[in-house]
């Protein structure tokens, strides 16, 4: 990664260039180009004659590295060379994939920032950004010598549909001329009201729309445009349009506040507190909405896709279909598709995960962050950016306001509001009637976890509560965040639970599957009721996971019909067939991990039980107590949303815990304040920067010998000897083993980013010394989860 590589050549790939055309005169163009290989920095290349033109920051070019053709990004573009580049060592590229930038100049420039903020090399950044299209190497260029390739990317994703699209045209609306018959008239006063539609919501709305449509368009009053559709489950079935709700007093104050902000196109960022179910995201609606009016994009982050169908169906049924939703869930044809409509400014709206923050939303005028606190948005590997640290630099950067929402804000987040560099909003209530939940602590010391039915840790108040709401026809969620059915399978006569023999984890029994498997790896074997070492049938299984709570619901409750939702039985699209089951009535129970405590809206669940609060607190890790609070304020914030009241039940063998006393009393500002002053105490975010250094390798004494010398490295450096960072470890990680590599970490702390990033570029000056045998050093900055 070393900073000073800037030709074709690289540091371990110093092989003949076998492709690199020869230039036949003096260039009067150089570009740097980032290639997808570990540089900071881009190379420099020379532009062939007859190719200036076309080359612009942002394009898309073939280049040669050490003897292979590689697709990399233009940077920039001069007329003379960095002065460390030696002339003759530079060589033309070879030709461009398009003569279109794939970055617009205010999206690089913010990638470039990211990657620089992140000290991650730029070319996996915009590699990782790019849309899905094509990466191999192309051959055939243009025969005029533009250098552009002749590949047709629609030949490539032939199989994304087509839909019409239908406005009125500004003659139409000039002219607003008499219109023949009803249908016209119906469709007409669509077109106004909306703008653009499709034709197939159209015939949805009018019947025998096409018929009215083509005698418009004959007349020159409409405007029909072809455009290409993914086959996206979001939008397979049409959705009725909505009537916004009356606002209430607090929504309609926060409402005017970002609208004010998006009108003036103003640089602010909003922190929008608010109580489950207080209505965040008809705030959002009526911001974006006021974006659209203005004629600029919008960009919405959601951290789990398990949100994205239901959020998805809410904007449908507000602005049409006229939307982009990016998501993991999509095939590469359909996210190259939806990229594209972006990139053309067909589209103004995106909704999507962490990635979506890379969108190329043209005019942006906002970008919101709902639940701004869930730690999905960090990503932690590869780039290990923050999405919603980088919504905050990309809407500074456009000039455009900002709103982080949250329930249970982070603690940083919170801090910065009440120091006023963000500006606080409140949502105090519910806009209905519904009250927040009343929530009850079980103190499984003294009540035991076997209630009536003998299951483990189903309690007697569980039991009754849930009984309850059954006899009501009402309907429970019940949160165990470890899915399986035995979390450790023990050997009576080898006396070991059973591990993986890749990850320093134990096997969970996974009893539907008939199989033992790890969490991390994916590893699995089969297994019949015995030790997979030894073959002793005296087994203990130890623990509980949603398999067997599943189980031991359908054995207590036999009438109720109980469903399951974790990663083993659902994914993508059947994530939301089984809240749909739910949401109509066909669960009466609802058993799941951290899938299920998210913006889930189920009128007639109003029940919540929360199996156990102790496990998250026992992490090692500064954070542990404020993910336990965000946790069991989001779980028990899905009963009780309308008009029937709701209860949690919360199991705990720690029931006097301040975090869960102030959980029961859904007391976010008594828990803050609780944090701050620990935080504030230890020198931990908001009142420090973190970065961790995180070592893996194959031999567990190498990795050991190197993190000791980059130990001594880094303090002999002056930052540290001064005492301004402080250097943590190194010592194993909390899960010293995964996928066959031994794992080793040490935390830098500091009050300020300054001398901390001065550390920081120290280390990847170094970078190539400290990565030999196998070992790969990361940088994690602001790194989130310490596992």
């Amino acid at each position: 990664m070393r900073a000073r590589t800037r030709t074709g050549f690289v540091m371990g790939l110093n092989q003949p260039e076998l492709f690199a055309p020869t230039l036949q005169t003096a260039p009067a163009l150089y570009v740097e180009v980032a290639v997808p290989l570990p540089l900071r920095n881009g190379l420099s290349y020379a532009v062939p004659v007859g190719m200036e033109k076309h080359v612009a920051p942002g394009v898309r070019v073939v280049v040669p590295v050490s003897g292979q053709r590689v697709v990399g990004y233009v940077l920039s573009v001069s007329k003379t060379l960095p002065d460390e580049v030696d002339p003759s060592k530079v060589r033309p590229i070879f030709h461009l994939l398009e003569a279109e930038p794939v970055f617009a100049e205010d999206l690089l420039k913010f990638l470039r920032e990211a990657a620089d903020y992140y000290l991650h090399p730029i070319g996996e950044v915009l590699r990782s950004a790019a849309p899905a299209v094509e990466r191999r190497r192309h051959d055939g260029e243009d025969p005029r010598g533009s250098g552009l390739v002749k590949a047709s990317l629609k030949a490539r994703w032939a199989k994304v549909r087509e839909e019409t699209f239908v406005a009125l045209t500004p003659e139409y609306l000039a002219e607003k001329p008499r219109l023949r018959g009803d249908r016209q008239a119906q469709v007409a006063a669509i077109l106004e009201a909306r703008g653009e539609v499709s034709m197939a919501e159209l015939r949805q709305q009018v019947k025998g729309a096409r018929s009215a449509v083509e005698s418009l368009k004959a007349r020159g009053a409409l405007a029909l445009t072809l455009r290409e559709i993914p086959d996206d489950p979001f939008f397979g079935a049409p959705v009725p349009r909505d009537v916004p709700p009356t606002l209430t007093k607090a929504q309609d104050d926060a409402v005017t506040a970002i609208v004010g902000a998006v009108t003036r196109h103003e640089r602010q960022t909003f922190m929008l507190h608010g109580v489950t179910g207080s209505g965040k995201t008809e705030v959002y609606l009526h911001a974006i909405e006021s974006a659209q009016k203005a004629g600029r994009g919008a960009l919405l982050l959601l951290p789990e896709i398990a949100l994205t169908p239901q959020l998805v169906a809410r904007y449908r049924a507000r602005f049409g279909d006229n939307l982009a939703v990016m998501h993991s869930g999509l095939k590469d044809q359909d996210r190259h598709a939806m990229w594209k409509k972006l990139h053309r400014g067909e589209c103004h709206v995106v909704i999507g995960a962490r990635s979506a923050v890379f969108a190329p939303v043209r005019d942006l005028g906002l970008i919101v962050v709902d639940e701004e606190h869930d730690g999905s948005f960090k990503q932690d590997d590869h780039f290990r950016y923050h999405g919603r640290d980088l919504a905050l630099l990309r809407a500074h950067r456009a000039g455009v306001p900002c709103v982080l929402g949250s329930a249970t804000p982070s603690v940083e987040s919170y801090h910065a509001a009440l120091e006023g560099r963000y500006q606080l909003l409140q949502l105090p209530d519910r806009p209905t009637a519904a009250l927040l939940p009343s929530v009850e602590i079980v103190d499984l010391k003294r009540v035991g976890p076997r209630g009536p039915t003998g299951h483990e840790l189903l309690s007697l108040p569980m039991v009754r509560a849930i009984d309850a709401t059954l006899k009501r026809k009402e309907q429970a969620i019940l949160f165990l965040n470890r899915r399986g059915f035995a979390p450790t399978v023990r050997c009576v006569r080898c006396d070991e639970a059973m591990e993986c023999p890749s990850c320093s984890v134990a096997l969970v029994l996974h009893r539907r599957e008939g199989a033992l498997r790890c969490h991390y790896c994916d590893f699995k074997v089969p297994f019949a009721n015995a030790c997979i070492k030894c073959g002793c049938v005296e087994i203990q299984l130890l623990g509980v996971g949603t398999e067997k709570l599943e189980r031991a619901l359908i054995d207590s409750f036999p009438s109720a019909r109980i469903g399951r939702l974790d990663r083993d039985v659902a994914s993508g699209m059947g994530t939301e067939a089984v809240l749909e089951k739910l949401r109509t009535g066909e669960l009466d129970v609802l058993v799941g991990t951290q899938m299920v405590t998210k913006g889930h809206d189920m009128p007639r669940v109003t029940l919540v039980g929360v199996i156990t609060a102790d496990a998250a607190l026992a992490f090692p890790d500064f954070r542990s107590a404020e993910r336990t609070f965000q946790l069991l304020a989001q779980v028990a914030g899905r009963a009780g949303r309308r008009d029937l009241p709701g209860h949690v039940v919360i199991q705990s063998f720690q029931p006097d815990h301040p975090v869960l006393q102030r959980a029961k009393a859904h007391d976010f500002e008594g828990f803050f304040d609780d944090e701050i002053g620990a935080r504030r105490e230890l020198g931990y975010p908001p009142f420090g920067r973190l970065a961790a250094l995180k070592l893996d390798g194959p031999e567990e004494e190498k990795l050991q010998e190197m993190a000791r010398r980059i130990d001594s490295f880094l303090r002999a450096l002056p930052d540290v000897v001064s005492g301004k960072v402080k250097v943590l470890g190194p010592a194993p990680s909390p899960i010293e083993r995964l996928r066959g590599r031994w794992r080793m970490q040490s935390l830098l702390r500091c009050p300020e980013r300054p001398p901390l990033r001065r550390v920081l570029l120290q280390m990847v000056d170094e970078m190539e010394a400290f990565t030999r045998d196998g070992i790969r050093v990361a940088i994690d900055v602001d790194p989130v989860q310490m596992l």
